[in-house]
């Protein structure tokens, strides 16, 4: 079934913004060979903005199509970077909440790399929920205080109460967002001291600063802080704070459950403005980066240069199956071990070390995630390389 209205505020009015076929229904999830690769699923985008609230959708969204397994591998954990932030947002929120001897639940877990983080600092108990959990070498292992669940989160685990519940890059995935977390404050009842934190791509990140490699099937919704305070104000919490992070790309609130949802309008109207101004000029700047993109390679490709690309994530899937001769492209590079001599959907390139590079020696590196561009330039300098670093 396709989606038809605001799955925050229930407009009926979703006008199109943008539209486009033909990318991987999953960007993380690897696949052990080439031909598999270029075979994998595709589906279909249309953004749809809501002037109400600010929520923006994928109106194609097909959530039949999307399957979550322990094939599917998006830890960022294997950064440096990325494990600075998380360390320092767990100590933020242990902080903050007094975590310490807690009860803590963190819902899609992945390998648990952050719910260890919020147990180790404060002493806590630690219960995650996530399909995809693997046990493998270099994640977080049940044990010490911490058990996994194989499981979606749902209304068949209410009796695990929390002082403490964080839901990390999730609620992007879910088709009906405000369904889970009605869900979600069901399963917390009467215990109005449970502090809920949920982080969440940044969708004006996306709009403002032109990150269209954020764009994935797997992702129907994209909130921006609008629509975000708003979707938790309908379900029954009251929002504490929103704030964004991580240069921006990510939007974070901290929230706890209210007797009685507020009524009326609590959009903000100046948040709507600038958003409608972003999604009003999007269609033309999308086209305009993968022009230019597609021109940029062109000449690279023409010339010769050995290329590869930096980051086998979200952003590195697109910015493959979107830009023209991107298929040309020999390799991927990832610091994250689990992918290594896998393949990347749509375009098949393998997925490698960074110390492949020694023998390969590019001549270009195209790094996929600003954030991370000291990180890579960082890893090139150590490998004695003399490639040129470009941020797609």
């Amino acid at each position: 079934m396709r989606q038809e209205h605001c799955p925050v505020c229930n407009d009926g009015g979703m006008p199109v913004f943008i539209e486009f076929g033909g990318l991987p229904v999953h960007c993380n999830l690897l696949w052990s060979s080439r031909e598999a690769a270029r075979g994998a699923p595709r589906g279909d985008i249309r953004l749809g903005f809501c002037q109400g609230c600010g929520m923006i959708y994928n109106l194609a969204f097909d959530p039949s199509r999307v399957q979550y397994s322990q094939a599917y591998e998006n830890s960022l954990h294997f950064s440096s970077h990325f494990q600075g932030y998380a360390r320092d947002l767990a100590l933020q929120l242990v902080k903050k909440y007094q975590l310490f001897n807690k009860r803590i639940i963190e819902i899609g877990c992945g390998k648990g790399e952050f719910l260890s983080m919020l147990c180790e600092e404060g002493h806590n108990r630690g219960f995650g929920f996530d399909p995809s959990y693997e046990k493998c070498e270099g994640g977080s292992a049940a044990g010490n205080g911490i058990t996994i669940i194989r499981d979606f989160y749902s209304d068949a685990y209410a009796e695990y109460q929390a002082d403490f519940i964080c839901c990390r890059q999730v609620l992007e995935h879910i088709q009906d967002p405000s369904a889970f977390l009605l869900q979600l404050r069901r399963a917390i009842g009467k215990q109005q001291d449970t502090t809920v934190f949920f982080e969440v791509p940044d969708v004006s990140y996306t709009l403002r600063d032109f990150g269209i490699w954020d764009i994935i099937y797997e992702h129907c919704s994209y909130f921006s802080a609008s629509s975000l305070t708003r979707i938790f104000q309908e379900t029954g919490f009251t929002v504490l704070h929103v704030f964004s992070t991580f240069e921006r790309q990510f939007l974070c609130v901290e929230a706890s459950p209210v007797s009685t949802a507020p009524h009326g309008d609590i959009s903000s109207a100046k948040d709507l403005e600038l958003l409608s101004s972003s999604v009003s000029v999007f269609e033309r700047n999308y086209r305009d980066k993968v022009r230019a993109w597609n021109e940029k390679l062109g000449r690279l490709l023409q010339k010769g240069s050995r290329t590869v690309v930096w980051g086998a994530g979200s952003k590195g899937v697109t910015f493959l199956n979107s830009v023209r001769g991107a298929d040309r492209i020999g390799y991927v590079v990832d610091i994250n071990p689990r992918k290594h001599g896998m393949y990347v959907a749509g375009t098949g390139q393998q997925i490698v070390p960074p110390e492949f590079l020694r023998d390969f020696q590019p001549d270009t590196v195209i790094v996929m995630n600003p954030a991370y561009k000291d990180e890579i330039q960082a890893n090139i300098v150590q490998l004695s390389l003399t490639a040129e670093v470009l941020v797609a």
